[in-house]
């Protein structure tokens, strides 16, 4: 059987020309093992030409690795790309292809394939025409010079890659169109970057950087951060681990310009990015980056900005850009991570714009606790994401720039709006008015017998809500445990006996340990009761004391560790709940969590109630 390759198909696809499901022959493979995923080396031929750097996508091992596609085979290319890695060298990798006849059926080598060499018949410098030469009116015939480069027209000891490069003492030197490096390397493109490119180099702009966060898995924990690169051609977002935080956070600002390069390059994982990129970038021990002075033909930040009253258009879980003045500043508090179960820092502020709507907009971790809202200032979101809680609210994520007073125009707009009038105004929330943040306020109100009649917390996932709540019990019983004193890790630890407390999840002992708290206290209204579990900082609210005071009492004076529950009793708060059925053993049971507890601003929560009676008057 005749097995017919598409002749010229190499030659055409390394130059960039357009060649459609070429047939080619595999001659011969090589596994190129690495820490990844293993790599196969193809050497390819048309027929006509054969072409050794070339590689198998990943995706298609599974080709090699069941023996379907082998040495002499016969493949149909659907999908591949080219790129140019280090000294111009293309490497051909195939992204899809179609066996067409195995190589076990094939038997032998199709035509006779010549060595495919790129450049040998091109050059990035014209060659000149030579003009003919009549002697006696006979013209004289010129063969074309093999090779031609700017070095065969210049002095014959500067070589064609000095030439290219503007270097060596050539009066013909070409200064090439492509952007080049401190160190004379060829800038790439980001769009141009994938995982099968060995050797790169981009200029690209920081344009956002989150901080730095930790991470624990089985394998262990360490920290990282990331950064989004932007350039002319589009961006790329990049992740730096453990020893690569110290190395790079500092030097990465954000808006500067830097030469990257020698970093891991994989498959993005759009569970985590939003960037508009099928690839993303990893940081490691020999990652190069070096700061660009010359950064004007480079794209900056640029917003889309969302007006707050238009946020209700927006679909819950979206990313929208949003800019606002600071109306006020809610204190700093704690959660419990839904898949950590670390306590994690958060603060809830409230911006508000010319819309006259006011929206919640809730940092976290060291935003949260770094943040100052002197002065009222405008503060600038990038990525921030859209909840539906309470009407709708924003959600400032890792990946999220913030950026306060930022200079651009809409900015000194806002500002001058709100100093003249916008400080004044009244402004309408989401749903229901917006609540002091001191006082606790929120949306959602609810009796605790409305928890029971409306089956909150029934569904797939948690209500939240917001109620008035009187303390009319507590257990003190272990309420309190001793804690690893890492900052970063509340894992109870175990006494040694010794002096020393054994943390088995940082695997560490310690001389010292800190107090945590997990109070349940039943909260009541005039309609019901509930129970609430209170983690560290809200059970400090209820209890007026600090865990680390409530633990030297417990230690030293019992009969003042239980006059602070019983002052506890009767007090008054306004907190935010969480409620979620949990099965634990085969058996379903609402848990209520507390989020927050704030002591009550009376004449706040007496406008609330003038403004429910009027409503209902209205009814």
């Amino acid at each position: 059987m005749t097995y017919r390759l598409t002749e010229g198909a190499i030659e055409r696809i390394v130059k960039g020309e357009a060649c459609e499901k070429p047939n080619l022959q595999v001659i011969s493979s090589k596994k190129i093992s690495s820490q990844g995923a293993d790599r196969y080396r193809l050497l390819l031929s048309d027929g006509r030409q054969s072409y050794s750097h070339a590689m198998l996508a990943t995706q298609m091992n599974e080709l090699m690795e069941t023996g379907e596609m082998d040495d002499l085979c016969v493949v149909c290319v659907l999908k591949h790309l080219c790129n140019t890695i280090q000294q111009n060298r293309r490497v051909l990798v195939l992204l899809e292809v179609q066996v067409i006849a195995k190589g076990s059926v094939v038997q032998h080598r199709l035509g006779n394939p010549q060595p495919y060499k790129p450049g040998e018949t091109t050059s990035s410098v014209p060659v000149p025409e030579k003009p003919e030469i009549t002697t006696n009116g006979a013209k004289a015939s010129h063969q074309p010079l093999a090779k031609p480069t700017p070095s065969v027209y210049s002095k014959p000891n500067v070589t064609a890659a000095a030439a290219a490069t503007g270097t060596g003492s050539s009066s013909y030197s070409i200064k090439s169109s492509t952007p080049t490096t401190p160190t004379g390397g060829r800038v790439h493109s980001i769009a141009s970057l994938t995982p099968y490119q060995n050797r790169w180099r981009i200029r690209a702009r920081v344009t956002q950087k989150s901080n730095i966060r930790t991470w624990s898995n089985s394998r262990g924990e360490g920290r990282l951060f990331s950064v989004n690169l932007v350039d002319e051609s589009g961006e790329i977002r990049a992740t730096g681990f453990t020893d690569a935080v110290e190395k790079f956070y500092n030097l990465l600002e954000v808006n500067k310009v830097f030469y990257i390069s020698r970093a891991t390059l994989k498959t993005a994982n759009k569970q985590y990015s939003t960037v508009k990129n099928d690839y993303e970038m990893t940081f490691n021990n020999d990652t190069c980056i070096e700061p660009c002075e010359d950064d004007a033909d480079l794209p900056t930040m640029t917003f889309n900005f969302v007006k707050i009253n238009e946020l209700e258009k927006t679909q819950p879980n979206g990313l929208v850009d949003v800019i606002g003045a600071l109306r006020q500043c809610g204190d700093v508090s704690t959660v419990i991570g839904k898949q950590s179960q670390r306590e994690i820092t958060k603060r809830e502020i409230q911006l508000v714009d010319q819309s006259g709507m006011v929206v919640a907009l809730t940092l976290w971790g060291k935003d949260a606790e770094n943040f100052d809202g002197n002065g009222n200032p405008v503060l600038a979101v990038k990525g921030a994401r859209v909840s539906d809680w309470g009407g709708r609210s924003l959600s400032v994520l890792a990946s999220s720039q913030l950026i306060i007073n930022p200079d651009i125009r809409e900015a000194h707009l806002l500002r001058g709006w709100y100093d003249k009038e916008g400080s004044n105004m009244d402004f309408t929330g989401f749903k229901s008015e917006m609540g002091s943040g001191a006082s606790g306020g929120g949306t959602n109100w609810k009796f605790f017998s409305q928890v029971k009649s409306e089956n909150l917390g029934q569904g797939d996932k948690a209500d939240y809500f917001t109620s008035k709540g009187t303390v009319i019990f507590l257990r003190k019983e272990n309420c309190m445990y001793q804690a690893c004193p890492t900052e970063t890790c509340n894992k109870k630890v175990i006494d040694q006996g010794n002096g020393m407390f054994r943390c088995e999840k940082c695997n560490r002992e310690f001389p010292d340990f800190k107090w945590r708290m997990i109070l349940s206290v039943n909260l009541a209204d005039f309609s019901d009761n509930q129970w609430v579990t209170c983690f560290q900082e809200s059970a400090e609210t209820i209890l007026g004391k600090t865990a680390a005071e409530l633990g030297q009492l417990r230690d030293s004076n019992e009969a003042a560790f239980d006059q602070v529950f019983q002052d506890a009793l009767f007090k008054s708060f306004i907190i935010k709940l969480r409620a979620k059925v949990e099965t634990y053993n085969d058996e379903s049971r609402l848990k209520t969590v507390c989020t927050t507890a704030n002591p009550i601003d009376w004449q706040e929560h007496g406008r609330r109630l003038v403004d429910d009676i009027n409503k209902m008057s209205v009814a």
